[in-house]
């Protein structure tokens, strides 16, 4: 009994530092992004998602991180890569964590950087399944503020394109930035992305 204690014992101090380890390298990789660069900290989230195979969350930022370098970028092979690393990681995340709202409102953005990127070859082939993404999301955790915030963006977008009024959607907008104003993420490593954004497309609204 006290051999099986001790093995119990054990197993619960090496799960802790493994944690632990996790969440240190994970914070290390954050203070990358914010003081030395996206590109050194997205080697830091493949170093650790190479180490942490069952964690969904380095998938989840290497696919944010070539999202959001796509966004600016012109070159056709590079936004390529950009977007097929990013679609990657973000199928190795939902895999390990399906049906996650985090990772349904990433898959929708990285399907909106193709649109972006090429709206003739992409917009058809993609739209609809942005929409049903974040309609997916909205079912399963309407109040998180980056489900409310990017589905209302992108229905404000749409509605641009149609040459239609996208005030419509500016209450939604307001209703998200209330969601980031009490929204508590699970941990601190999760997701909390966004504020500013729908702040200033709250303040467009308004002006």
């Amino acid at each position: 009994m006290r051999h099986l204690i001790i093995i119990i014992f054990l197993g619960f101090c090496s799960f802790g530092i493994a944690q632990n380890n996790f969440d240190t390298a994970m914070e290390k990789a954050f203070q990358y992004w914010e003081k030395e660069g996206i590109d050194k900290a997205e080697h830091m989230f493949e170093r650790i998602a190479n180490a942490e195979p069952n964690r969904w969350l380095p998938h989840y930022y290497i696919a944010q991180i070539n999202s959001i370098k796509s966004w600016p970028e012109k070159d056709e092979n590079i936004i390529t890569a950009q977007l097929k690393k990013a679609q990657r990681h973000i199928d190795k995340a939902a895999g390990i964590k399906p049906n996650h709202p985090e990772i349904l409102v990433m898959q929708a953005q990285i399907l909106t950087n193709w649109i972006a990127f090429d709206g003739i070859t992409y917009g058809m082939k993609y739209s609809s399944k942005v929409s049903q993404l974040y309609e997916k999301a909205a079912a399963i955790a309407p109040n998180n503020p980056r489900v409310a915030f990017c589905k209302a963006e992108w229905q404000m977008g749409t509605a641009k394109y149609f040459g239609q009024d996208p005030s419509q959607f500016c209450e939604d907008i307001a209703t998200a930035v209330k969601h980031f104003e009490s929204y508590e993420p699970t941990t601190p490593l999760d997701p909390n992305w966004g504020e500013k954004r729908a702040i200033k497309a709250l303040e467009d609204c308004e002006s």
